[in-house]
């Protein structure tokens, strides 16, 4: 009775895995279908022919605002510090007087050069007249010829002694200039590093002029950004100052954040091989100070392509088991999910680096609606169809 039993057992198990591979071989071909059997009905949607194709770039670097025509102001002459023109702050233009340095010392020593001028000369005008008479006494043969010679060595070294007196009298007038230090370019002056009544030495730092309008933003191209920016002036297609800049800036307490446009002006010709990295730079106009130098930003580089690139939309790529996906159109005009492997976004455009090859349909538009083996009408097939039934 125990064997029948296990008998009778095995018999029903053996009958409930039939029934169960039964239903699953059922089951199988209807993974592409609706449910309850019937076929996946057609969407319409927009398709796209993938080509190779050249795609525009707008990407942003971290970066530091600076002044490129910054300056630091330092005496030429050694003195009292005796007035300061300005309030630590203020903006100034170029040429305006910022301090003085003891002049009347320096209007001194000019006086003094000037004097040392005159004397010079008037030794040259008594060297030439001597040489004058011994030449005259020579052709009469009342001096020797060597007496000649000596007034007129007398007369080189008068013009020698002018000529130096005339150099130490530019040299007078140079320092005394020296004493009106004055602004060489416009700009914000900083605090003032020597105080009035002190004395400053040839060399002393007295204060740092920053203009404001324009400013420059140096950052760090990667590597291949700056090799396809170079292809791109390589072949003339783009000048450097054509690639746009832009600086977006949150606004403070509530206010609208604010755009500086500007562009580029300068790509480095090497790399640096601790970052892989190309220098380069890009100059805004700041002509209400709205930005200030030494701000951290995040400047945005218009114009940059990537050459001879497959890409999608952005909105036809979703997410499936294998990861980024697809939908390609087969030979029955049905939708089959293709994995690929992503590079940059362009815009509304993304980049496929693998997945893809040239002259394979794709949908293009939103793919919400679509499963692996939905029939893909494209949209502009059926608008031409609707053209014809009218």
């Amino acid at each position: 009775m125990k064997t029948a039993f296990h008998t009778g057992r095995a018999v029903l198990l053996a009958l409930a895995a039939s029934l169960l591979v039964a239903c699953g071989s059922d089951e199988a071909p209807q993974s592409a279908a609706a449910p309850g059997g019937q076929a996946l009905p057609p969407v319409t949607t927009e398709v796209l022919t993938v080509k190779r194709q050249d795609i525009p770039l707008q990407k942003s670097y971290s970066s530091l605002l600076r002044s490129d025509d910054e300056v630091t102001l330092v005496a030429r002459v050694t003195g009292v510090l005796e007035t300061r023109q300005f309030e630590q702050g203020d903006w100034v233009e170029q040429g305006d007087l910022l301090y003085t340095i003891e002049p009347e010392l320096y209007q001194a020593r000019v006086n003094e050069r000037a004097a040392d001028l005159k004397s010079a000369q008037a030794e040259l005008d008594r060297a030439r007249r001597d040489a004058e008479r011994y030449q005259q006494l020579l052709s009469r043969n009342s001096v020797s010829r060597q007496q000649v010679d000596q007034a007129e060595a007398e007369q080189s070294v008068a013009q020698a002694r002018v000529a130096q007196a005339e150099a130490a009298l530019a040299s007078a007038r140079i320092d005394l200039n020296y004493t009106q230090v004055k602004a060489p370019v416009a700009g914000m002056v900083g605090l003032s590093q020597i105080n009035l009544g002190n004395l400053v030495n040839a060399g002393s730092e007295l204060v740092t002029i920053t203009p404001l309008d324009p400013l420059e933003v140096r950052f760090q191209l990667p590597q291949r950004d700056a090799f396809e920016l170079r292809k791109q002036l390589a072949v003339g297609e783009t000048d450097i100052r054509e690639i746009r800049a832009s600086l977006q800036l949150a606004g403070n307490n509530g206010t609208q954040s604010l755009t500086l446009q500007g562009q580029m002006d300068f790509l480095g010709s090497r790399v640096d091989e601790s970052t892989s990295t190309v220098q380069a730079s890009a100059r805004f106009e700041n002509p209400d100070a709205q930005v200030l130098p030494g701000q951290f930003v995040r400047v945005s580089i218009e114009g940059l392509k990537r050459f001879n690139v497959i890409a999608v939309p952005e909105i036809a790529v979703t997410q499936g088991l294998m990861g980024p996906q697809v939908f390609v159109i087969d030979e029955e005009g049905k939708a089959r999910a293709q994995a690929v492997q992503l590079g940059e976004i362009a815009g509304e455009w993304q980049i496929i680096l693998e997945g893809l090859e040239e002259g394979v349909q794709v949908v293009s538009g939103d793919p919400s609606d679509i499963k692996p083996g939905t029939p893909i009408q494209a949209a502009a097939d059926e608008a031409a169809e609707e053209a014809n039934a009218e």
